[in-house]
Parts: structure tokens; C-alpha cells; sequence
């Protein structure tokens, strides 16, 4: 691994965007946001997917010059159109939307139709819970994950986000349905490594710690086994019927994951009363959490989110791990 400093990999993303007709001030906040990805320890959703971004604008399949566009609203429910824009960036002004929303009415809902991958979707749990609210936020993928008893592709592995605000930071949970998302697969797969657990079947239908295998089937292991994949049907039926958008099988005729549906929702905790109650039953929970007795005592238990601000500290300090053939990939589209 080499280490690029944060704002070197930044300016290096402009550059590559600007190139390809996105404004400045776009490609400045869609380049922050996939460096501070990186800066934060989730590699795979960073620096990794860059490539892949730019790829899909070359193709034609992310548009750089349209924004997302509110389309209908009623009560705190809004409905957008993503017009298969740059996917980071939708998903930040729904978010921020969404906040919006809540601070009016208590809560917000912004849903979101034909619009394209949008990175690490804990960015955007952060930015509820960093303005005083409880964020939940989904997506619905291409088919990348089988029904439980069941070969072939048919659900979306949807990746879900709970981030909720406190004292210490946010606890931030951001879980694909399959028990390893597809960045960390093709992780494993490009460093040649196997996974520390089984992460799904080879094409003989065996268990596997071979992620290359995973990619090729498309058969990870659900989380939950059978609940997994209730859950991936759920939040992929209700993305789409709240934003009028694409179901997964929908998607999956597309042949690309262009046009995918997301929800963001958004609790403003500042409009109830017993504010600073919940504030000290919320630290009181994570302090309770640190007690636990450990299974291995040189691992400490930490909650969900925990150790973001100290991989920031250190990637700030002695630049962001990539992956050099990574690296060479994002400067050859200079």
C-alpha cells in the first residue's frame, strides 16, 4: 500500500471530473466526498470505486451535467428525480433535503427514482446525525444476491444505514444484506486474499472464502441467512414505491446499475421536549456496551462508528492508504 495525502487524492479526483464536462463546484463536493471516504477507512467505497465512476460517465450511463429535481411533494414526503446524475452528489442534496424537512415538520422523507450508484451511503447518515438528527437511508441495487433457497441473482444485497447522534460521534451503521458488500469482495479478490469467514458459494454450490468465486456466482451469504434476504425484498419494494422508481428486477433489465430508487429519512431529535434525557440515555447505552465482558481481551467492544474520527486523525496526519495499482488506474484517466 502507498499513502496519498488527502487533499493530493481530492484535486487528483477534480482534475479527472472536470476533464469529463462536470462543473467545478460539482466536481469539487463529489471529490470530497469520495476522498473523505477514503479518509475515513472505507476504502472500498472511495478511492477503490473512483474508477468505476468515471468508467460509467464515459459510457454514458451517469449523466455529469443533470441534478436531481424535486417532483412531487405532499406533507413531509417529497419525491425526486435523480435523471441518472452524478449518484453522490443526488444523494446528498436528498439528504440534506430530508434534514430540512424534519426541522419543519419533525420528520422528512426524500425519495429518490432513477439515480446512480452513490458511493458509501454512511456519508449521508453522518450528515443527519451531524445536524442533530436520527438518519435511515437505503438503495436498491442490480440483482447481485439469491432468494434464500434459490441460485440465480434476484434480489439487490440494498445496502441500509441507522445513524443515530451522540456525545461521542455518531453511532453509524451502514450494512450491505450480503454478509460482505461488493467492494469488499472485489477487495479481497484484487489483493488475492481470502475472506476471514465464508462469504458465500462457489459454482459447485460449496461455502467459499474465495471472494473471486463470490463476484463470478453471485451467490453471497445473506446476513441472517432467510431474514437477509426478506429484508434485501422489503427495502427494495419499498424504495421503489415510495420514489416511483425501479424495483431491483427492473434494474436488472438494464444490464447496468443506472437508474436504482433510495429513500432518506430524516428525525429532528431538537422537537422533543426530553432532548437532553435521550442524549444522556444514548451515552449511558454506549458506556454500558464498553463493559462488556470480552471474548478476547486484547479487542476491545466499540460501537458502530467508533473508530471513524481516529482513522481520520491518522490518515490526515500520514496520508490515505491505496492500493498503487489503484492508484495508477485513477492517474491514467488523467
Amino acid at each position: 500500500m502507498i499513502r496519498i495525502p488527502f487533499e493530493q487524492m481530492q484535486q487528483v479526483f477534480v482534475q479527472v471530473l472536470t476533464k469529463r464536462g462536470m462543473s467545478d463546484s460539482d466536481a469539487q463536493l463529489c471529490s470530497y466526498l469520495i476522498a473523505e471516504t477514503s479518509l475515513e477507512g472505507v476504502y472500498t467505497h472511495g478511492a477503490n470505486r473512483f474508477p468505476a465512476l468515471v468508467r460509467n460517465i464515459d459510457e454514458g450511463y451517469v449523466d455529469v451535467h443533470t441534478h436531481a429535481e424535486m417532483v412531487y411533494r405532499f406533507g413531509a414526503i417529497e419525491r425526486w428525480d435523480g435523471k441518472r446524475g452524478v449518484g453522490n452528489l443526488n444523494a446528498y442534496a436528498c439528504m440534506q433535503r430530508s434534514i430540512a424537512l424534519s426541522k419543519e415538520h419533525g420528520i422528512g422523507c426524500v425519495a429518490l427514482a432513477n439515480t446512480t450508484h452513490w458511493m458509501r451511503p454512511g456519508t449521508y447518515g453522518l450528515l443527519a446525525a451531524e445536524q442533530d438528527c436520527i438518519g435511515i437511508l437505503w438503495t436498491n441495487t442490480l440483482p447481485l444476491m439469491s432468494a434464500w433457497g434459490g441460485v440465480d441473482a434476484k434480489l439487490g444485497n440494498n445496502p441500509l444505514v441507522l445513524a443515530v447522534p451522540a456525545q461521542e460521534g455518531p453511532v453509524l451503521v451502514d450494512a450491505a444484506m450480503s454478509l460482505f458488500s461488493y467492494g469488499k469482495l472485489e477487495t479481497y479478490a484484487r489483493e488475492q486474499k481470502p475472506l476471514p469467514v465464508p462469504g458465500g458459494y462457489d459454482s459447485e454450490g460449496r461455502l467459499t472464502t474465495d471472494a473471486q468465486s463470490i463476484l463470478e456466482t453471485k451467490r453471497p451469504l445473506p446476513i441472517g441467512f432467510w431474514k437477509g434476504t426478506s429484508l434485501a425484498l422489503a427495502l427494495d419494494l419499498i424504495a421503489a414505491t415510495l420514489s416511483g422508481g425501479r424495483t431491483t428486477r427492473s434494474i436488472g433489465t438494464l444490464g447496468k446499475e443506472g437508474e436504482v430508487s433510495q429513500v432518506f429519512l430524516a428525525f429532528d431529535l431538537s422537537h422533543f421536549p426530553d432532548r437532553d434525557r435521550l442524549e444522556q440515555e444514548i451515552a449511558a447505552s454506549l458506556a454500558d456496551l464498553r463493559q462488556s465482558v470480552l471474548a478476547d481481551p486484547s479487542i476491545p467492544v466499540r460501537f458502530p462508528g467508533e473508530r471513524r474520527k481516529e482513522i481520520r486523525k491518522e490518515n490526515l496526519a500520514r496520508g490515505i492508504e491505496v492500493d498503487p495499482n489503484v492508484w495508477n488506474e485513477i492517474l491514467n484517466l488523467l
